[in-house]
């Protein structure tokens, strides 16, 4: 049976509801749950859905700035479940490299290569190795000064707080570097990262990538490795990203959903946050209503 999830800041009206699903829906249950200052109604249905109704129904609901989520079903108390995000711009609020760019005084150059990548110039992998040669004779101090100025993204240190008290796993797969991972996951609980290394010499990075590039086709091996590792099925697994590199793992996870997402990302998939926060994750668990 699948579960509707309207999550917003203000209170969702009955009227409203009637408003914006269609007459023809009939929903044999509906739940309500308010928590973190935000408010959802579930709704549970039998009818399997179409990418367009839903992007329809979205559109309807944007109007009043309410988000909407689509599951095949809620993620249940007595058993575990695991929810996998991307880190910059998702887990955190900035950039990393942006950071770094600034730090090394060659933010421009940087800039110029992601820009010529987003217009589809050139690939992740090149456009990665460009950058991160930019990043050439930066101390390894640095990035502790950067992570330093890092800030978790609305709502993360509630999910922190919920899903791993649900008994939940959680794991970043990042675009990023490992220094930063390595300091974060000191600090939050999280059960596992994947990054991309830099080469070092005499405490300073050399510009090169060390080992494999997490790009977004790894994204989705790595999804897919830990979720067997752990023994959860795909269906019991949420992927949460921003960008285009995090399709193929949104879309392997039972449950993907953008957050603030960029337009191509949302060209391939149907869930996403747009008004609230990650603190919208938690009516996924069963445990919230």
């Amino acid at each position: 049976m699948n579960q509707l999830y309207l999550i917003s800041r203000e209170t969702i009206s009955n009227d409203l509801i009637s408003l914006v699903i269609p007459s023809q829906i009939q929903y044999n249950q509906i739940d309500k749950s308010s928590r973190y200052n935000l408010k959802c109604i579930r709704l549970k249905v039998e009818k399997e859905w179409t990418r367009e109704e839903i992007l329809s129904i979205r559109e309807r609901l944007a109007k009043h700035k309410i988000d909407f989520l689509v599951t095949k079903q809620a993620l249940p108390k007595e058993k575990t479940s695991l929810f996998v995000f991307d880190m910059d711009s998702t887990v955190i609020k900035e950039e990393v490299i942006d950071e770094l760019a600034r730090k090394h005084g060659v933010f421009e150059e940087v800039a110029s290569v992601t820009k010529k990548a987003m217009e589809g110039g050139m690939g992740f992998d090149e456009a990665l190795r460009l950058r991160v040669e930019h990043l050439a004779g930066l101390s390894i101090q640095s990035f502790k000064e950067v992570y330093d100025l890092l800030h978790l993204n609305d709502g993360m240190e509630t999910v922190f707080q919920f899903v791993q008290a649900n008994g939940c796993k959680i794991g970043i797969l990042s675009g990023g570097f490992s220094p930063v991972l390595e300091l974060f996951s000191k600090k939050y609980p999280v059960d596992f990262f994947r990054a991309n290394g830099l080469e070092e010499k005499d405490g300073f990075f050399t510009g090169k990538i060390l080992g494999e590039i997490i790009n977004r086709e790894k994204k989705e091996v790595y999804l897919r490795k830990y979720a067997e590792e752990f023994n959860i099925p795909l269906e019991r697994v949420v992927a949460i990203g921003d960008g285009a590199n995090d399709a193929l793992m949104l879309n392997a996870a039972g449950i993907g959903i953008g957050i603030h997402a960029k337009q191509g990302l949302k060209d391939t998939i149907t869930n996403w946050i747009d008004f609230t926060d990650l603190s919208a994750l938690v009516f996924l668990l069963e445990s919230s209503f």
